[in-house]
């Protein structure tokens, strides 16, 4: 991989951000991406105050050059700095204070921008998958519209973002185009390919399949569709067919390239690189890549995803406003890399054993751990780790890609804990999976035993916990067996088949951890992934003194289910496992009662289909007290406590 050599012109300082990270008493995570090593000094404030109680200089800050005008600044400010206290914050810059260079960062009347660091989460704010494509509007827009007219002292205490923070195998042709006028804008690196059907990113770029054809050469391999492993002696006998390493039904614009994953990100949190760049070139007759012309079919595609990214775009000068005002933490699901990543012991052994899936896949976890990983504990990363960081992205060749996503995929600390009241721990349902060893295509269970035993270690003697997994860990009953039906038949593919209840082995010990008599008194899960919001409370059957666990789920972001399929799974779940069902006994929670609760909605839907994020509240016990969900029009619904509980 060599770096491109491009005229770039005239560039503002700041890309993206400023976005608030890990913040404690102890110490504040900023991230920003800019054109330019940052040099200046950030400066803390009590509100009024004309001179800061604390300045800290910017060119301390971790800063990598990603290509020619592209770098990510990471700064960690530590000192003893006070919490339940409203705080302001600057930052001088070489071009001037960040809030003149970007004044959509200021809230209304105000002169710098602000923070709160919390000791208790008594108000957080969730969500998860943010497509900026989709027809429905962005919810955190309506997150920062909220946030706007509260006093500093009573914003939520974080921001979690659970998972699908991108959409790296679903990316609108407009968008592709757009992150491609960013790669040339910036001079972000070319990058070579192994054993693929083109040789590197400049060529793919000309290549007739870029735009909605890159599923025509996005890695293959061959599968006899039975689950059974190469060496089964049925497989000389069995007959054999090709199928697609990245299973998304949606592909075509599929990201390859480390740099086609960088700009993405920077283009999904500010709205400046699209400010710079044209989302029109289709529209005004000058849209060519390599001697090709879109076919009619895609251009009209294109048109309606175009509309649906220009209003995505308008929200973004709020989103960036929003993650630079509240501390934000997130964790990767699986379209943050690709759809199904690590689904089955089959998926893996397919992408893993492709070179070029292998290289695809590390680009997507080098992006998240650069973008997403790396703010939520900067400490997890050792000198070793940032060595290998750093080697590779001074000089950028292959060999050093190579052995930096080698140490991505062997690390083994994406899960973190936010050191709040109740702690939080944040689980990695990704890279630590249980797998199969009877078929290869039965799903995977979502943390093995050494990680699920690590996570009841760290429960011991909390009185209550917040735990954030991707997927619910107390889902849909009917929906999980419809998944279940579907992967008996061998195509866990076919239906997403990722629930915590798909694998004997991990469902088992994940559900013993539950009902254990020296783990926590309240839990509560936050989850996302599934496109629609719901809320239950679980109890243990037959024990007297039960914890008290609650499932919040608050799905999509910017995303939704089809709504006539969530009705009928809605209607078909309270019909056939109801608190009383006699199917419960059939399931693995059958130790367990769930009662779900009802929203404040018109009709007796529990299932609220309608992009949002989530907001809880906590009392001092750490047990819910308001449930909501804050819909993207502003509308908000809330899930009242069951009364007969």
């Amino acid at each position: 991989m060599q770096s491109c050599e491009n005229s770039v012109p005239s560039l503002p300082l700041i890309l993206a951000g400023p976005v608030l990270r890990k913040c404690t008493a102890s110490e504040l995570t900023i991230w920003l991406a800019t054109t330019a090593p940052l040099q200046g000094q950030f400066s803390l404030y009590l509100p009024g105050e004309a001179e800061p109680f604390y300045r800290a200089a910017l060119s301390e800050a971790s800063q990598l050059q990603i290509g020619q005008s592209a770098w990510i600044v990471q700064a960690t400010f530590r000192g003893d700095f006070p919490v339940e206290t409203p705080l302001e914050y600057q930052l001088q810059t070489q071009d001037g204070e960040v809030t003149a260079l970007v004044p959509t960062l200021l809230y209304p009347q105000a002169q710098r921008l602000s923070l709160i660091i919390k000791r208790r989460a008594d108000y957080v704010m969730h969500g998860s998958c943010r497509n900026p494509h989709h027809p429905s509007r962005d919810s955190l827009v309506a997150a920062d519209e909220k946030v706007s007219a509260l006093a500093i002292a009573d914003r939520p205490a974080l921001l979690m973002m659970s998972g699908d923070q991108i959409y790296a195998d679903h990316v609108a042709g407009p968008t592709l185009d757009v992150i491609q006028q960013v790669i040339a804008l910036l001079g972000l690196p070319n990058e070579t390919f192994p054993d693929g059907p083109v040789t590197d990113t400049a060529a793919l770029y000309e290549h007739p399949y870029n735009f909605y054809g890159r599923d025509k050469i996005l890695p293959q391999y061959v599968d006899s569709g039975y689950g059974l492993s190469d060496d089964h002696p049925l497989m000389k006998w069995l007959p054999h067919r090709s199928r697609p390493v990245f299973s998304s039904r949606e592909n075509e614009n599929h990201l390859m390239g480390l740099s086609e994953f960088f700009a993405m990100y920077l283009l999904v949190w500010s709205p400046l690189l699209w400010q710079l760049t044209n989302r029109s070139r289709l529209q005004q007759g000058g849209f060519r890549w390599g001697g090709e012309v879109l076919a009619k079919k895609w251009q009209q595609h294109w048109q309606e995803e175009k509309t649906h990214i220009d209003a995505f775009v308008d929200g973004l000068p709020q989103v960036q406003r929003l993650m630079a005002h509240i501390p934000t933490y997130m964790i990767f699901d699986d379209h943050d890399v690709t759809d199904d990543w690590n689904l089955t012991v089959g998926w893996e052994k397919a992408a893993y054993g492709h070179p070029l899936a292998r290289r695809i896949i590390g680009n997507g976890l080098l992006s998240y751990w650069l973008c997403q990983g790396w703010g939520n504990d900067p400490a997890s990363f050792d000198d070793e780790f940032m060595a290998l960081a750093t080697t590779f992205f001074a000089e950028p060749t292959a060999a050093h890609q190579d052995r930096f996503i080698d140490a991505l995929y062997r690390f083994e600390q994406w899960h973190y804990t936010i050191d709040t009241t109740p702690k939080m721990l944040v689980l990695d349902t990704r890279t630590r999976r249980w797998r199969s060893e009877s078929k290869m295509n039965k799903p995977s269970g979502l943390m093995d035993w050494e990680a699920l035993t690590e996570l009841q270690q760290s429960l011991l003697r909390e009185p209550a916990v917040i735990i954030v997994s991707a997927a619910p860990i107390f889902g849909v009953k009917f929906i999980e067996t419809l998944q279940r039906v579907v992967s008996w038949l061998g195509q866990p593919l076919m239906v997403d088949a990722e629930n915590w209840m798909a694998h004997p082995g991990s469902a088992n010990t994940l559900l013993s951890i539950f009902t254990h008599t020296k783990t926590p008194t309240n839990f509560v899960i936050l989850s996302g992934d599934v496109h629609y919001s719901f809320a239950y409370d679980i109890k243990l059957r037959f024990r007297r003194c039960s914890p008290n666990i609650f499932q919040i789920t608050s799905s999509g972001l910017k995303n939704e289910f089809p709504r006539a399929l969530l009705r009928f799974c809605d209607l078909m779940d309270r019909a056939l496992y109801s608190p009383h069902s006699p199917l419960n006994w059939l399931t693995k929670r059958k130790r367990m009662k769930i009662l779900k609760r009802d929203p404040d909605t018109p009709g007796k839907r529990r299932l609220v289909n309608y992009s949002a994020i989530g907001e809880l509240r906590l009392d001092e016990e750490g047990k819910p007290s308001e449930i909501a969900i804050l819909q993207s029009s502003g509308k908000r619904v809330c899930f009242p406590p069951i009364a007969d509980n």
